[in-house]
């Protein structure tokens, strides 16, 4: 048995990060609420720069700190929104049918991103279901926190969490597929046994060339 685990964000989806969390501010329950979420994100973009070069994890914690405050019932509602409002329109052309092409193969299909895991479910109902490895945010009583729940899924710590999955499921890691886009998977992809670049960024597809990694571009149609 096997899995093959898809990053989301430039991977299946054009979008990053940032845009469904903007999604988020800009939908608070009054104009007042959303002006001081803005301004606080705002104040907080030269340090979330400076760390989405250096350390995903520390830029993840930086992002998610916005959602503070935010309630749990909120934070679920918006989430069908997010979906068909930021994700669903900038699905890339071919990306169902490499899902498909996976689940035919008789794979388990697994996302992984370090997006939340509201949304995260929501691409995986998209594509047909599957298991979700993605960011939680932590909640007391209902209210987010604004801290996030370990493991963060980000940078090199995705690669030790899709390892513990794939022991946990009794799955083969040499027979594995991962499919990413970013250098910044490369420990992700190296823990399977057929890593795999989707519309990849400059050094991955340097990477991926010089070690014969299959390279797909899901920007045209299937």
């Amino acid at each position: 048995m096997a899995a093959c685990y898809f990053d989301i964000d430039g991977t299946l989806v054009r979008t990053n990060l940032v845009q469904p969390t903007l999604y988020y501010l800009l939908n608070q329950g009054t104009p007042v609420q959303t002006a001081l979420r803005l301004g606080k994100a705002l104040f907080k973009a030269p340090r979330m720069a400076y760390a989405e070069i250096l350390d995903r994890r520390t830029f993840n914690e930086l992002l998610y700190s916005a959602y503070a405050g935010m309630s749990e019932d909120r934070l679920a509602l918006l989430a069908d929104e997010v979906f068909d409002a930021v994700l669903k329109p900038a699905l890339y052309p071919a990306a169902q049918s490499l899902v498909d092409k996976s689940r035919a193969a008789g794979h388990e299909v697994v996302f992984v991103s370090g997006a939340l895991d509201w949304i995260v479910r929501r691409v995986a109902e998209h594509f047909g279901g599957g298991g979700v490895i993605a960011n939680r945010l932590e909640l007391k009583a209902g209210i987010a926190t604004g801290k996030l729940l370990k493991p963060v899924v980000a940078g090199p710590e995705k690669a030790r969490i899709v390892r513990d999955h794939a022991r946990a499921q009794g799955y083969d890691l040499d027979e594995c597929f991962a499919f990413s886009d970013s250098y910044s998977d490369v420990p992700m992809l190296s823990v399977v046994g057929h890593p795999a670049a989707v519309n990849p960024d400059k050094r991955l597809a340097l990477l991926a060339k010089a070690y014969s990694w299959p390279l797909f571009d899901l920007t045209l149609p299937a």
